[in-house]
């Protein structure tokens, strides 16, 4: 892997942030009537900011990035990037096909984003050299370095991944299947320097076991609307303290997972359910997600009042 100066920077940035925080990924925040609340989408990442994430992920998964609009995915990116203001690297969603996704990849690099995290292609099932290819169309087309995301419908084999891997641009893989045997294989072949993250739905409950196979940097959706659970989990993995990573595993995450499992969507619906209990202006998610039933709002708020007692907190 040959990398450029720029390249190598961001990747030494995010290599030395994954160490010190967890990776946030924002929601992005809309009014009532579906439309983007920029104001609020502001104070709303400000907040995340003000808990020293290794970096932010803004406009991807939990943001939506599948409902933004390309002026709301510029303005999203934009106003996250004058808030982190350099402190840590801005990360941006990007996918769909190679030629949607080089769009968006431009706006991006307009708007100042320091990477781009290429979120898996639309709908359909593709080869291995078809899934080689989509990152080497994009590659060419920007200047931003990229981190593949292999979730759903995309899992790389080992020749495929070599193929990404000895791209110029691209720095890292973020993971989603939590196939650890496959990881490990990926990891092993691997070129130095070369970043792996947890991506698996809420990561924490899986990162010890990612940690094993050579990745200890993982995304938490948890730190959207709870930055304290978040980071307490993180200092108490990273410290080995074990019984304070079970308890909080045993009485907030695993219950969590439990409620989020029961409807489609609710990974994201049920985290922007939570930032709003707390009074964080996100407002509800876009169609084709549906905020949470009464009844299961209700649980909710009972389950987050625990988790935040847990670590002294509260609602």
């Amino acid at each position: 892997m040959s990398l450029d100066t720029g390249t190598t920077g961001v990747a030494q940035r995010l290599r030395d942030g994954m160490g010190k925080g967890v990776l946030s990924f924002p929601l992005t925040s809309f009014h009532e009537d579906g439309s983007l609340d920029l104001d609020g989408y502001r104070a709303y990442v400000a907040g995340r900011l003000a808990t020293a994430p290794g970096a932010v992920f803004p406009a991807c998964g939990t943001g939506e990035f599948f409902s933004l609009d390309e002026e709301e995915y510029r303005q999203v990116v934009t106003a996250t990037v004058e808030a982190a203001a350099g402190r840590v690297p801005v990360v941006a969603g990007t996918g769909y096909g190679w030629a949607q996704a080089a769009r968006f990849a431009r706006i991006a690099e307009e708007a100042g984003a320091d990477a781009l995290l290429v979120l898996p292609h639309y709908l359909t099932a593709a080869p291995q050299d078809g899934l080689a290819a989509q990152l080497e169309q994009l590659a060419a087309r920007t200047r931003l370095p990229l981190i593949a995301y292999q979730r759903g419908q995309v899992a790389y084999g080992l020749d495929a991944f070599r193929r990404i891997a000895a791209l110029p641009g691209v720095i890292g893989l973020k993971d989603g299947h939590s196939d650890l045997d496959r990881l490990q294989r990926l990891t092993l072949t691997a070129p130095d320097g070369f970043l792996f993250f947890n991506g698996a739905s809420t990561a924490e409950m899986q990162a010890r076991a990612y940690a094993t196979v050579g990745v200890p940097a993982y995304s938490s959706a948890v730190h959207a609307f709870a930055p304290e659970i978040a980071g307490a989990f993180f200092t108490a993995l990273r410290a080995g303290e074990d019984t304070t990573v079970d308890k909080l595993l045993r009485d907030f995450y695993v219950p969590l997972v439990e409620l989020r499992d029961r409807v489609p969507g609710y990974a994201v619906s049920l985290v922007k359910a939570a930032a709003r209990l707390r009074g964080l202006p996100v407002g509800p998610v876009r169609a084709p997600l549906t905020d949470p039933s009464a009844a299961d709002l209700a649980e909710l708020t009972t389950l987050l009042t625990a988790g935040l007692d847990l670590v002294g907190a509260a609602l």
